[in-house]
């Protein structure tokens, strides 16, 4: 059985849902559970958690993300990307430094309005089978944060509604973004071509990174199942669960004090050993007497007591 979390490279086509279903097949493993949803067209970073590990989920959707999209300028579309129906086509006249200006103004904090094709939840219901059926509710803004916006070419590709303009005409933007959970990159190009008046959408969108978890070092579901046909399980693929909270200080309960951790109670700063040097911190990994990551622990200053924030037994 795996306890760990798999980086797995999700291919265009699958949705996050059929990657998990697909994963249950090939480690013949029924606990399993992925960290942030991917539209079906991207690709890219999609880290699987697996066992003790799905325990993580929630607290991994928290980490920044970082994406290279293809912006298309001059085409706004139902679904704020190019599957979709067109909305509207214009002429794009903007130049490189205005589109420049355009994109850099986003970096901070931004309010964004979820698109009505997302998997966000009103009222119970996901937005996207609304907008299937025609429905368009209100819906609230949400406060995001763009870390940075990378400009890595600008180009024109002439199947737009009109001959390209003189000079460096552009309708075609690729970029890396790097920002906060729950931004919409499509929502976010959308709003750049909305700014330069000429509308734009999302053309392409691969995710190259979550926290730690890089594409470089992604795995494609047939790669997974290559190393489980021939290993017999793809445990040595899988991150270790503590590895996503390598930035906590590490600390060891005793035998004697065990019991206590075995049911979650709290801790005495006082009666652990610090594996390392000793630091305060808000958060601990924290490990039984023979070393076996076994729980993520608060700190209380005031009372001078580890509390248990989320447990990891076998």
């Amino acid at each position: 059985m795996i306890n760990g979390i798999i980086n797995v490279y999700k291919e265009a086509g699958f949705t996050s849902f059929d990657v998990v279903a697909k994963l249950r097949g090939i480690t013949h493993q029924k606990k399993i559970g992925h960290t942030g949803t991917l539209d079906p067209d991207a690709v890219g970073v999609l880290p699987v958690c697996f066992g003790n590990a799905t325990k993580v989920c929630a607290l991994l959707t928290d980490w920044d993300k970082t994406y290279e999209t293809v912006l298309r300028l001059g085409l706004v579309t139902d679904t704020q990307d190019t599957s979709g129906q067109a909305v509207s086509e214009s002429a794009v006249s903007a130049t490189e430094d205005e589109i420049k200006d355009a994109v850099f103004s986003f970096v901070g904090d931004y309010d964004q309005l979820p698109p009505m094709f997302s998997a966000k939840k009103i009222n119970g219901q996901h937005l996207y089978d609304l907008a299937r059926k025609g429905i368009e509710v209100e819906r609230k803004t949400c406060r995001v944060h763009i870390n940075e916006i990378e400009i890595l070419d600008m180009w024109w590709e002439g199947d737009t509604p009109c001959d390209p303009p003189s000079g460096h005409a552009v309708n075609r933007v690729r970029m890396s973004v790097n920002c906060s959970k729950g931004t919409y990159i499509r929502t976010l190009c959308n709003d750049i071509g909305e700014k330069l008046g000429c509308g734009g959408c999302m053309e392409y969108l691969k995710r190259t990174s979550v926290g730690p978890f890089t594409i470089d070092k992604a795995l494609k579901l047939n790669e997974i199942e290559e190393i489980c046909q021939r290993e017999g399980c793809a445990e040595s693929v899988a991150d270790s669960v503590d590895s996503v909270f390598m930035e906590y200080p590490a600390v060891r309960v005793n035998e004697e004090n065990e019991k206590y951790l075995m049911n979650g109670n709290e801790l005495m700063i006082s009666e652990i050993d610090f594996l390392g040097e000793k630091i305060e911190s808000d958060r601990y990994r924290v490990y039984d007497h023979k070393g076996v990551f076994t729980a993520l622990y608060g700190y209380d200053a005031e009372r001078e007591i580890l509390k248990p924030v989320k447990m990891f037994l076998q």
